[in-house]
């Protein structure tokens, strides 16, 4: 859904930019990069973050904001937008630049000290350069496909995010012709990065050359007869999000299958080059791509740093990683009967302090316990690998009712998701897509079981994907349940998504795009009515974002009312705090450590009744209007004691990965003061909630 050209001007003064709070974020995460006391390799996986991050921002965030004003005209006639524009573009600007200065002038030296060399065709030595002609020769050349252009060549269609050469030629062609510039695409088959052989190297340790440069120091052998005046390399990001009318479509994963190839071909929104590139060659590239040259960022290094990446996962030196961590299992959940247990008690998991294996047990026992006869499960992201999808699969074959919720439409995962639903169905389970418009966000799933001649409901309700890569590097919480209150809300959830069906009064859900909001909304309120009648009151809430305009007024009249509010937002944030008049009662702060922070939490004191809620959905409208979400309450007196002393509580002690919002929108890193000791919340629930040897951070 494209942005409202009205909520792009801040008429009002009361709201913070949400996307230079997007790119203020991306400056949190690369000062992790510039951070002496974090391992070499761990610093330069910050930088390839922060590059993943702002393809992403391009691909959907700037992008959408160009498409908005086509809508109706051209940037032009929306001054406010294209001042914004430029604003983000500016910074944009900047921030490429440090990323750049960090790679160049600290990270790469201090590798290369440490034995790790990444080598251009100038720093190998003669024994490299041959074995890597000879690599060129049998590997690449191959490959390759040089474009030269003229009318029966035009320039060829360039893949999104895509590593190309421009080529400058002089002299004539074979035929005769002065075909003057020349394309070169790398092929998408070849690792982007090599490693040398160890007994090529001269002073010890690891070595590697980028496939860009193994390209650059053997172009002028694609072009026999002509001298290569000038090249650069080059990388076009492209507006990535998928649009299927959903009104019209019958079948809307066969009309996915089809977009998918398209997202590889949007409007173009960024060109990437070399830092040498000559201005024509440039420009000649933008005119291609129909872009200005404020839409042009030239790199000192690869346009693609997300590459580096395989650097890290190819060099075995502990030493420049952050120690293994080891999670720990759940209190009294280890080789235990799930079911049972939860007969007694819930299980709360906070991930990935502590294992997500318990999770995959507990859908493991559903698929292959004979008294189990239906499992329901959402699913927004879950990769390529799963055990939990395997189980499924499992527990369909045995012949029990398996009801699985794929979401579609879970942008860059869409490919992952289609294949599962294509086993799931041929498994014999019912899948269905959600709700067409919406995107299905929820993280539950509920096993039916038959005890003592009825139904008992077994739920897992959690705050982050089933997917097993980032439950090892997000923090989320779960929650494993008998409670038949919550078992019959989740029940009716699922009901509500593949009947379609208003949804029955829930007991303790709170349900998006229904009810969510506006019980968000009451219980802020709430604690404004009881700080009016002049008792303490107090919110906490733990979100990646918070930019919803009602969610936000509301908070700004509870503070006027005199309720503290504490707000950890890891990622955008468009309240602005500490405004006398306004916001003086509310702070805001952003965690920035080893693990991504993704748990949402929102807590209300009312009058100490001490509400807890877990949540899939950040307070952003998208999530309260465009989506199927959560909240579901802590009702345990001791989890929820649990949720407070290991989900806030140490967040807000936090004074090492811990930056505070300024009413200005920058953030100041928090510093331990006077002969406070350094405090870091993710280092202190690693060493309390880890297996005993999990090592530290």
């Amino acid at each position: 859904m494209k942005p409202d050209l009205r909520a792009e001007t801040n008429k009002h003064g009361i709201f913070l930019d949400r996307e230079l709070s997007q790119l203020a974020f991306n400056r949190r995460v690369m000062a992790q990069a510039e951070d002496p006391t974090i391992p070499l390799l761990e610093r330069l996986r910050y930088l390839c973050i922060v590059s993943s991050n702002l393809d992403e921002f391009f691909e959907v965030r700037v992008a959408s904001l160009l498409a908005a004003a086509s809508v109706d005209g051209t940037l032009d006639e929306h001054p406010a937008l294209a001042a914004n524009l430029k604003r983000i573009c500016d910074e944009c600007h900047e921030l490429v630049k440090q990323q750049y200065d960090i790679l160049n002038a600290e990270v790469l030296p201090q590798l290369q000290a440490a034995g790790v060399h990444i080598l251009r065709h100038t720093q190998r030595n003669e024994k490299q350069r041959a074995w890597v002609k000879d690599y060129f020769e049998r590997e690449v050349r191959p490959l390759l496909t040089p474009i030269a252009l003229d009318p029966a060549h035009p320039f060829p269609q360039v893949v999104n995010k895509s590593l190309n050469f421009i080529v400058q030629l002089s002299g004539k062609d074979a035929f005769g012709r002065g075909t003057a510039i020349a394309i070169v695409k790398a092929p998408r088959v070849l690792p982007r990065v090599v490693r040398l052989p160890d007994e090529l190297n001269d002073e010890g340790g690891v070595s590697f050359c980028l496939l860009s440069s193994i390209i650059h120091a053997h172009i002028s052998d694609l072009f026999a007869g002509r001298d290569v005046i000038a090249y650069s390399q080059f990388r076009v990001t492209r507006d990535s999000d998928l649009w299927v009318d959903e009104d019209e479509v019958k079948n809307l994963r066969q009309a996915l299958k089809g977009e998918l190839q398209g997202r590889q071909f949007g409007t173009s929104v960024r060109l990437e080059v070399a830092k040498n590139c000559p201005p024509e060659l440039s420009q000649f590239l933008l005119d291609q791509f129909n872009l200005d040259q404020s839409r042009l960022y030239r790199v000192d290094g690869p346009v693609n740093m997300v590459r580096l990446t395989e650097i890290i996962n190819h060099v075995h030196m502990p030493e420049l990683r952050f120690p293994p961590y080891l999670p720990g299992s759940a209190s009294k959940a280890a080789n235990i009967d799930l079911f049972a247990t939860l007969r007694e008690q819930d299980i709360l998991l906070h991930h990935p302090y502590q294992s997500f294996q318990t999770v995959i047990d507990f859908i493991r026992a559903a698929a292959h316990d004979p008294s189990v006869v239906a499992i329901k499960q959402t699913v927004y992201r879950t990769g390529m690998n799963s055990d939990l999808m395997e189980s499924l699969i499992v527990a369909a074959h045995a012949g029990k009712e398996v009801t699985v919720v794929v979401e579609l439409m879970a942008r860059f995962d869409e490919e992952a998701n289609i294949n599962w639903a294509d086993k799931l169905e041929q498994a014999g389970a019912q899948v269905v897509y959600g709700v067409v418009g919406l995107k299905t966000h929820a993280k539950i799933a509920l096993v039916l079981r038959r005890e003592d001649g009825g139904l008992r409901y077994y739920a897992h309700l959690g705050t982050g994907n089933y997917h097993p890569t980032t439950t090892k590097l997000y923090t989320d919480f779960g929650l494993l349940t008998s409670n038949p209150d919550l078992g019959r809300d989740v029940n009716e959830v699922f009901m509500h998504l593949t009947s379609l069906a208003k949804p029955q009064k829930l007991t303790h859900l709170w349900l998006a795009p229904f009810a969510l909001q506006n019980e968000i909304i009451k219980a802020i309120r709430n604690e404004a009515k009881i700080a009016r009648s002049g008792r303490p009151a107090r919110i906490i809430g733990k979100m990646n974002a918070l930019v919803d305009e009602s969610v936000i007024r509301a908070l700004y009249a509870a503070s006027k009312d005199g309720v503290k509010i504490d707000l950890i937002v890891r990622g955008a944030c468009t309240l602005k705090p500490g405004v006398p008049g306004l916001s003086d009662n509310i702070k805001v702060r952003s965690i920035i450590g080893r693990f991504l922070e993704h748990s949402r939490i929102y807590y209300f004191r009312n009058d100490l009744a001490h509400d807890v809620y877990l949540a899939s959905a950040d307070w952003m409208s998208r999530n309260l209007f465009r989506r199927v979400e959560v909240a579901f309450p802590v009702l345990d007196r001791s989890l929820k004691r649990r949720v407070i002393a290991e989900g806030l509580n140490p967040y807000l002690k936090d004074n090492t990965n811990a930056w505070d919002l300024e009413p200005t929108g920058h953030y100041v890193r928090r510093k331990a003061r006077g002969k406070q000791g350094h405090y870091s919340a993710q280092a202190h629930l690693m060493q309390t909630l880890g297996a005993p040897d999990a090592g530290t951070p």
